[in-house]
């Protein structure tokens, strides 16, 4: 694995595992730290949380497990992963009249264009091929 394939790998799982636990402690307020409103059920914010993290896991082993023959996602997989989510995201913030305070817009708008970013990053790299 290459040096840059590895940071990749590093950067977007410590991503994922942040924005997974941000996501799984939704049910004890965290809607309220970040600025956004609070939905009537907490179980689908979970859910993606608990995705996220795994996502987040799967990365880390594909960097740190490499030697060992363990794989995880790879980098073509995060990167359709990025893109799409932060895209949809992005779309949200545009199109959607959401009742989001100045902090929620700045803090889920820096998140889609970090998690965009690492996507634009990972797919130039080209860090899927062997090279």
């Amino acid at each position: 694995m290459g040096r840059k394939h590895a940071i990749l790998l590093t950067v977007d799982g410590i991503i994922n595992l942040v924005l997974g636990v941000f996501l799984l402690l939704f049910p004890i307020g965290i809607p309220e730290i970040i600025g956004v409103p609070r939905t009537n059920l907490d179980f689908y914010p979970t859910i993606l949380g608990g995705v996220l993290f795994g996502i987040g896991i799967a990365l880390l082993i594909e960097r740190y497990g490499y030697r060992a023959g363990v794989r995880g996602l790879g980098l073509g997989g995060a990167i359709s992963i990025n893109i799409c989510g932060a895209l949809v995201l992005s779309i949200w913030l545009l199109s959607a009249s959401l009742e989001i305070s100045v902090r929620g817009y700045v803090i889920l708008w820096a998140i889609a264009i970090i998690v965009l970013g690492v996507g634009i990053i990972e797919a130039f790299a080209k860090s899927w091929t062997n090279q």
